[in-house]
């Protein structure tokens, strides 16, 4: 911008400096003078200010120096002065798609994490940033990126395939989110959040997960059924207890005399219908008898 604007001042010196010794004449050469320098005036201004905006800050550079962290505002600089802009709004590194995280659990199963980093520099530390990355956009390739698929897949690492598909799947996104934060803090990077979005299996992995859970499902029914026959098992044992102890206590409660009295109310019984061929009640000897009630 700078030569452009000197291409634009020093033609217009000259046709002013000319038109005032009267090489041209007529008041286009004088406009067309002014105008040029007007027009290269404006042009160089831009060379020496620059507008950091509300949601950036900015490093600037002149002939390899890197110079102090420059707050939102006017500021007015050399023309050999570089400024390089961060933004501080926060940003989304999006690891989904092509960019989706292949990690591998503690037994081996191939698992694909979808994930969101939602992230800002910290500007206290923009020059630290420029130094390591260079720009926004280095910042989150060279550090954002890297980082958050190193921990994710050493966090999946520690789990088995069946917790970072579905039971663990929430305290991993919270280690996660724990670690990165941890890890790029101190590069003046701020983490405001790791959203764990999906986590899918591969083929091969989902087949196995499948085969797993049916496996299960018949371990337990069949567990099931042992308990459900241990319990009948046990039932029956307390029914014959209690039979037992109820046909001890008839056996001891019969004594002679109640046996002998249920013996001939029996006969009487059924005498009342037929004749009755009897022998004597009891363990007493006799003579067999004939009761016949139906003969009044």
């Amino acid at each position: 911008m700078l030569i452009i604007s000197l291409l634009f001042l020093i033609p217009g010196f000259v046709v002013l400096v000319l038109r005032w010794r009267r090489v041209f004449e007529g008041r286009a050469a004088t406009l067309g003078g002014i105008g040029a320098i007007v027009l290269g005036a404006l042009l160089g201004l831009t060379t020496v200010l620059y507008v950091v905006e509300p949601y950036e800050v900015a490093v600037p550079t002149r002939l390899g120096k890197i110079g102090g962290t420059w707050q939102p505002g006017l500021h007015v600089k050399s023309p050999l002065t570089d400024v390089t802009a961060f933004s501080t709004r926060p940003s989304d590194l999006n690891l989904t798609g092509d960019n989706t995280v292949e990690v591998r659990s503690s037994e081996g199963g191939v698992l694909f994490a979808d994930l969101t980093v939602k992230w800002s520099i910290d500007p206290q530390h923009t020059v630290d940033l420029y130094k390591l990355a260079g720009d926004s956009d280095a910042v989150q390739q060279r550090l954002v990126l890297p980082d958050s698929r190193e921990i994710v897949r050493n966090v999946f690492a520690k789990h088995t395939s069946v917790e970072g598909y579905s039971s663990q799947r929430e305290a991993i996104a919270g280690e996660i989110d724990k670690l990165v934060t941890a890890r790029l803090a101190p590069r003046g990077i701020l983490v405001n959040g790791v959203n764990l979005r999906n986590v899918r299996p591969s083929d091969d992995l989902q087949k196995a997960i499948d085969a797993k859970i049916a496996q299960d499902q018949t371990t337990a029914q069949a567990e099931a059924a042992v308990r459900t026959a241990k319990a009948e098992a046990e039932k029956r044992k307390i029914d014959s207890e209690s039979q037992a102890a109820a046909n001890a206590a008839i056996a001891n409660s019969l004594t002679d005399k109640i046996l002998m009295s249920q013996c001939i109310e029996a006969f009487k019984a059924a005498a009342e219908k037929n004749a009755v061929y009897a022998s004597p009640c009891g363990n007493s000897g006799g003579t067999p008898v004939i009761v016949d009630g139906t003969k009044r």
